[in-house]
């Protein structure tokens, strides 16, 4: 079994050879796997810890946007392939002792309500969240990774930069490249690499509450080597995020790679992911 692991007491910015916040071919590979291997990758938080346990309102106001998400990675799979599709199973999720949730004024679905920042600190114990902020209130863990994604070829990477542009001038809400807080933060990495925020072909930020321990992530192959990376532990979230944030934790995925060859080549349309058991416990789903 290979591991990556991290100093939580820094940010990626200070302990850079352990991940990135952008998408692009260029950035290298911390570390090469067989296929079957498993895999131990100890993750940041999605805002790279600028919300720690002692944060209040105050300090939202001086995030560093371009510093979200830091993912761990990327991890090189041996016999991955363009045209090849790599399957990720979650073999564990396992949560850090403190989440928060955060609501930033003017965002999410809950913006007429709260109109000014808000901030909920969690401790995660015994499969539980509890803070002295939301008294009498309990919620149960269904962690799983917000981001996970695969490295772009660089002609996905002009095209998906194409196609962003056009829909920025449309007037929609789009995240260009943008080298401000990107580690690596040199080269096409961080003036080319594609943000982390929306989700895309190659995986990203789905958010998707059932890719819980036991699902199976299934993500077309563009480079060698596939080149996975993942990040922005959550442990629980609702059917998406209203107010723009789950219950955001820093975390350890346990993962085992599964090369499927030659299925990107068929056509497919984006990732895929399946469970063998329950998306989350029954009582709780």
């Amino acid at each position: 079994m290979k591991s990556v692991e991290i100093d939580r007491g820094k940010h990626l910015k200070d302990q850079p050879v352990t991940g990135h916040n952008r998408f692009h071919p260029h950035i290298p590979p911390i570390l090469t796997v067989d296929e079957g291997e498993e895999v131990v990758l100890a993750t940041r938080d999605g805002v790279d810890g600028q919300l720690g346990p002692s944060t209040t309102e105050v300090d939202m106001a001086a995030m560093e946007a371009g510093a979200i998400h830091p993912l761990t990675g990327p991890v090189f799979v041996k016999g991955a392939r363009p045209g090849d599709v790599l399957e990720i199973e979650f073999l564990d999720i396992l949560p850090q002792p403190h989440a928060f949730t955060a609501i930033v004024p003017g965002l999410g679905f809950l913006r007429d309500v709260f109109t000014t920042p808000f901030l909920v600190h969690w401790e995660i114990r015994d499969g539980w969240a509890t803070s002295p902020q939301l008294p009498k209130v309990r919620i149960p863990g269904a962690p799983f990774m917000g981001v996970s994604g695969v490295a772009p070829s660089a002609a996905q990477v002009r095209a998906w930069t194409a196609r962003e542009n056009e829909l920025l001038g449309r007037g929609g809400m789009v995240f260009p490249p943008d080298a401000t807080g990107a580690v690596p933060g040199r080269g096409p990495a961080a003036t080319e690499g594609l943000r982390t925020l929306p989700p895309r072909e190659n995986g990203g930020n789905f958010d998707v509450k059932q890719l819980t321990k036991g699902s199976k992530l299934l993500l077309p192959v563009a480079v060698e080597g596939g080149l996975f990376s993942t990040g922005d532990g959550h442990f629980a979230q609702g059917d998406g995020e209203v107010c723009v944030t789950a219950v955001e934790m820093g975390a350890t995925a346990v993962v085992r790679f599964r090369v499927v060859k030659g299925e990107a080549k068929k056509p497919w349309r984006g990732p895929r992911f399946s469970h063998r058991d329950y998306f989350a416990p029954p009582e709780w789903a």
